[in-house]
């Protein structure tokens, strides 16, 4: 979608609204807000993939698809879709080749820091237009903007979900120096809706954990939030094997402890790797093929990870550390927890919902192990759907009721408060603010809101302003680093 008009990545209807507004229309204010939760235990979102969102379509589309076009190229293109697509003659062009003129894109943008977990009808993200000729472009640019975030902003909040849980498990059975955000990755990639979809849900997990198999996850974190793998954790990987691998070699060498001892040995004798190990009889892997081979893992210099890849979860990771403890032992932590011997350890790559995290680390405890025993994988079931309450829950963009909406507007330079409260809306949730609108801090230090202001009057409130400007007329005013974002969300513990 990189090489595609911005103005062309929006719905239909949106390209038709210049006309339909007020006449004399000089200033539109709109506010990106999570109007209401499906989820019964969360009543906050997570703020996070603007500062992307600016930077991959605001600036770099803008600029190279077209304001660096030719005006008439992009004219021609803009009237062969319309004209042949919603009819003849139906959109203004006119705006399109002034906008082209002016250059850059009129646009302020205000948010609260990402990071930032933002209570439920609690405004995020303030977008108004800077030159009176084009309040058009403000919800113009909703389209593409609600597509950006909002599955970056669950998959950010699907993953501190999962970092509660480590955080209450490791408090308990593991030694405080055991980091905790290498106790979960993303393994999603594959299952997810489409590169672009894996790569921004794989950065917002990576607010809360630093493991991940999406490789450009770490690219796109280094290209919008100013960070870089080779100074800082932005993320890493992991050395593995798959069944096409293991297979293989069976077939090759008619059992499964010669590859086992080859990958020990000769592969990766200084690193540390994790095996798939269910390829046939996980258990006979467990109970005699590992333990034949317990000399050359414990002369290795790294570790093996023994992954189990079906069955259920909770009982294959909590009985392989009890088996496994038979075999290597290992050493009590200072909270009193078993501890394998370091050369091995158990891996469950996909599959863990929170509710098996939770389980897998509450029978570690029960059997006093600690949670550190298990490294724990999450996949796109994971991070596109939720059980709770006896059913499932997909996440989309109405899991959080996320919507643009405008509230405030100037016609003619005059202040007019402009508001949505359906009567056939009964849960109340798509009644929108009123005029414009501050966010702030209330004395129990909770994020709240104030509406009712106009241009006038916005400066009058006592207290400080969290909707803070982060993009004008085409370039960033403020950044923030992938350390910064990280310290917000997990108050400096990260």
């Amino acid at each position: 979608m990189n090489n595609i008009n911005p103005l062309l990545l929006l719905d239909y209807y949106k390209t038709t609204h210049n006309e339909q507004y007020p006449e004399g229309l000089t200033k539109i204010v709109s506010y990106y807000t999570p109007r209401m939760s499906r989820i019964s235990d969360e009543n906050e979102l997570i703020m996070f993939g603007l500062q992307a969102f600016i930077k991959e379509y605001l600036i770099s589309s803008f600029r190279d698809n077209f304001f660096s076009r030719p005006k008439d190229a992009v004219l021609a293109e803009y009237e062969r879709i319309m004209d042949n697509t919603l009819g003849k003659g139906i959109v203004n062009y006119d705006k399109i080749g002034k906008l082209h003129d002016l250059g850059y894109l009129p646009i302020e943008i205000s948010a609260v820091a990402e990071g930032t977990k933002v209570p439920i009808r609690v405004p995020m993200i303030e977008i108004t237009n800077t030159n009176d000729k084009f309040a058009w472009l403000v919800n113009t640019l909703e389209t593409a903007m609600s597509c950006s975030l909002w599955h970056a902003q669950i998959s950010a909040n699907v993953g501190y979900r999962y970092r509660k849980i480590v955080n209450e498990y490791y408090k308990i059975s593991v030694d405080d120096s055991v980091p905790r955000n290498r106790a979960l990755g993303d393994f999603s990639m594959r299952g997810q809706e489409s590169c672009e979809s894996a790569v921004r849900s794989s950065a917002a997990f990576c607010l809360s954990f630093v493991n991940t198999a999406t490789v450009p996850a770490i690219l796109f974190l280094e290209d919008n939030y100013n960070c870089d793998c080779k100074r800082e954790q932005v993320a890493f990987g992991a050395v593995s094997t798959e069944h096409s691998v293991m297979n293989s070699n069976y077939a090759v060498d008619g059992d499964e402890i010669t590859m086992v001892k080859r990958l020990l040995n000769d592969v990766y004798p200084n690193v540390g790797f994790s095996m798939v190990s269910d390829s046939y009889d996980y258990w006979n892997m467990i109970d005699n093929v590992i333990p034949s081979c317990k000399e050359d893992i414990m002369r290795h210099r790294g570790y093996i990870g023994i992954r189990g890849d079906s069955g259920d979860p909770v009982k294959i990771t909590t009985e392989t550390v009890r088996r496994l403890w038979r075999t290597f032992g290992g050493d009590v932590n200072t909270k009193g927890y078993k501890v394998l011997d370091p050369h091995i350890k158990v891996i469950y790559g996909d599959s863990i919902t929170p509710q098996r995290a939770e389980n897998i680390y509450n029978i570690l405890v029960k059997d006093g192990f600690a949670c550190n025993n298990v490294l724990l994988g999450v996949g796109s079931f994971s991070m596109q759907c939720l059980e709770q309450d006896g059913s499932l829950k997909p996440y989309t963009r109405d899991t959080f009721g996320v919507a643009v909406k405008a509230t405030y507007c100037e016609v003619d330079g005059k202040p007019v408060q402009i508001f949505k409260d359906p009567k056939t809306d009964t849960g109340n949730f798509k009644r929108s603010q009123r005029g414009m609108c501050v966010v702030y801090r209330n004395k129990n230090g909770d994020l709240s809101y104030q509406d009712g202001f106009d241009t006038s009057t916005i400066g009058s409130f006592d207290g400080e302003d969290l909707l803070r400007p982060v993009f004008r007329d085409g370039k960033m005013v403020r950044e923030q680093t992938l350390q910064e974002i990280r310290a917000i969300l997990h108050d400096g513990d990260f």
